[in-house]
């Protein structure tokens, strides 16, 4: 029996010493890994810094098209009673700039005056220099207080304007009114 307690004693300090390879070999693992996943965020790091993955670096983002030269094309003024928006397009439709009050600076009820309306032009005729936009017909919709001012600024700043069309919607006898209120 003396010999089986010794066997026994012997056997636990054995087993002791297999725990404690086994923990320090375990202790090294999480070193490693957690090395292995600084290096992999160094490398998301790196990634995200040079523009991989991002959408700008994909070209997902909206980029000018090349300066396409057109001599003539349509210029639309939207003037409601708030905002002066103007959009200058080819003959087909396709956008080549366009501007609005809120764009150049105007904020409130400066944003549906005649004069913003001019300086709302001047900037839309500005982005389209390099297209080398020459003559527009004008179509006018809305009865802001910038309509007409607009489209004088449209010849002021060198585009020759070559027709003005009023395409403001108006109803055929439109929604049905609300009923007379009882008092």
């Amino acid at each position: 029996m003396a010999n089986e307690q010794e066997n026994q004693k012997q056997e636990v300090p054995a087993a002791a010493d297999q725990l404690s390879t086994e923990t320090a070999a375990s202790a090294d693992q999480p070193k490693a890994e957690a090395s292995d996943a600084a290096e992999a965020a160094t490398e998301t790091a790196a990634k995200k810094a040079s523009g991989y993955g991002s959408k700008t670096a994909k070209g997902r983002g909206r980029r000018r098209k090349g300066a396409r030269q057109v001599s003539s094309g349509r210029a639309y003024i939207h003037a409601s009673y708030n905002n002066t928006i103007v959009t200058l397009t080819d003959q087909n439709g396709n956008v080549l700039a366009w501007s609005s009050a809120g764009v150049v600076g105007f904020k409130g009820p400066k944003k549906s005056t005649p004069y913003a309306a001019g300086v709302i032009v001047r900037d839309a005729v500005e982005k389209v220099r390099e297209t080398g936009l020459k003559e527009v017909s004008v179509f006018v919709s809305g009865i802001g207080s910038g309509r007409e001012a607009a489209a004088r600024a449209l010849h002021a700043n060198g585009v020759t304007v070559t027709s003005i069309k009023d395409v403001t919607p108006i109803p055929h006898n439109g929604c049905r009114p609300p009923k007379p209120r009882r008092i």
